[in-house]
């Protein structure tokens, strides 16, 4: 049995982080074989536009007599962010939608926006929940600890009193804090 696997990760760095089993990476590591990225060969271009034209051309039934020059300096000076991969899915769609046979792409093909990082949405949804969770203590304390009824937390929140209860069980509120004691 043979296996290939490819990862854009630092699998050493990895190993020493704990993260990816030492023997694994000694059973994967016979042949090691540094590839750099595409933004890195820029020189490689030319001629993987090439290959790729004239495969998916072969295939569509289309022949190409030449490559758009400015397609060609927008594909070298493009960071391709997904690497081979993406090149090729971007040269496929042209070759599937074009009808002339000059080779070339649409500028907007190519993303140039950065992608969005989800951090800052973790980072608001707990910033939400901690305003629920405030917002539901203020009535409860308010109402002193009674959640139905006219005068209860429910009704200052303008909730049904079964979706307040589940709320204060899914947020960890102890109700009975805010209960007022009765002195005898």
């Amino acid at each position: 049995m043979r296996v290939l696997a490819a990862t854009h990760h630092d699998l050493n760095a990895l190993v020493a982080g704990g993260k990816f089993r030492q023997d694994l990476l000694y059973r994967l590591n016979v042949v090691p074989i540094e590839m750099p990225s595409l933004r890195g060969r820029t020189a490689d271009i030319p001629l993987l536009v090439e290959y790729f034209i004239d495969r998916f051309g072969k295939k569509a039934g289309k022949k190409f007599k030449t490559v758009n020059r400015k397609t060609l300096q927008l594909f070298q000076a493009y960071g391709w962010p997904g690497n081979v991969r993406e090149l090729q899915n971007v040269i496929e769609r042209a070759v599937i939608l074009s009808d002339g046979d000059t080779f070339s792409v649409d500028e907007t093909w190519l993303k140039r926006e950065p992608p969005q990082v989800a951090s800052p949405t973790v980072a608001l949804n707990d910033a939400l929940l901690g305003q629920e969770k405030g917002m539901i203590e203020a009535a409860l304390a308010a109402s002193h600890g009674r959640i139905s009824g006219p005068i209860g937390a429910a009704a200052k929140l303008g909730l049904p009193t079964r979706t307040l209860d589940s709320k204060i069980k899914r947020l960890g509120i102890n109700k009975f804090r805010f209960k007022v004691q009765q002195s005898s």
